[in-house]
């Protein structure tokens, strides 16, 4: 009779593991469409690359764009509409220097436990605030933290937005310059999106020159090495 329940309570802990692994991953799995559809990579057949900054604008992102500008390359920038409200100005000069935007919710919150009445008010904020303010109608959603839960995938749907993971992320709030440049190069491949921040959440005036520095490093060497930087549409629908 123990073997027996020692067995039963076996079986319980396993599933209940499986069951943890499994959220896990839905939740924060860069492969995963669980909670709504999503990317992480391009086409791996070509050699280009999609350059994508969360977290903006920011004050110091206007830096940012002229390092940008002068290798020609085209970014996809995911802001958050709090940040859009305090810099509408430079949010307008990401979309006149040709950026794409992309939606980071509004207050740049943790999903995962939200409602999905919170969750679609956060995208649906946001995407009105950086229409207004930009004119540019974003068709790509990013979660914060990468974290996706119920009610993301509606509220994708009901916005018109696909959502986007990654498949480098530079650690930028966090490591020196030379560290995330060193991260990048070790990691780029065909079709990769890579994630950096030109903000840090929504405080003001974040210091983001550790990502100013790896940018400035990394793209003339990716492009030696023979790499096209291209915007997520133009990585992930060739087509359109």
């Amino acid at each position: 009779m123990m073997r027996i329940m020692g067995s039963g309570l076996l079986g319980v802990a396993a599933g209940a593991a499986a069951a943890a692994g499994f959220m896990g991953y839905a939740v924060r799995g860069r492969s995963s469409s669980v909670f709504g559809e999503s990317f992480y990579h391009g086409d791996r057949s070509r050699p280009a690359l999609a350059l994508t900054f969360d977290d903006g604008p920011s004050e110091t992102t206007p830096i940012l764009l002229d390092a940008l500008d002068k290798y020609h390359v085209p970014a996809t920038f995911f802001m958050c509409g709090e940040n859009v409200r305090r810099c509408p100005d430079i949010a307008r000069e990401v979309a006149a220097r040709g950026h794409e935007i992309g939606n980071h919710t509004d207050s740049h919150p943790r999903l995962h436990f939200k409602s999905p009445r919170f969750i679609y008010g956060e995208l649906a904020k946001a995407q009105e605030t950086i229409q207004q303010a930009t004119g540019a109608k974003p068709r790509w959603f990013r979660a914060p933290y990468g974290v996706r839960w119920f009610g993301v995938g509606q509220a994708q749907e009901l916005l018109g937005l696909s959502g986007v993971m990654w498949t480098v992320i530079g650690r930028d709030w966090r490591l020196p310059a030379e560290r995330v440049s060193d991260l990048l190069l070790k990691r780029a491949a065909n079709g990769a999106i890579i994630c950096l921040h030109d903000g840090r959440g929504v405080r003001a005036a974040p210091d983001i020159g550790a990502t100013i520095e790896a940018v400035e490093y990394t793209i003339p060497r990716l492009q030696d090495r023979g790499f096209q930087f291209l915007t997520l549409t133009q990585i992930l629908c060739p087509h359109n």
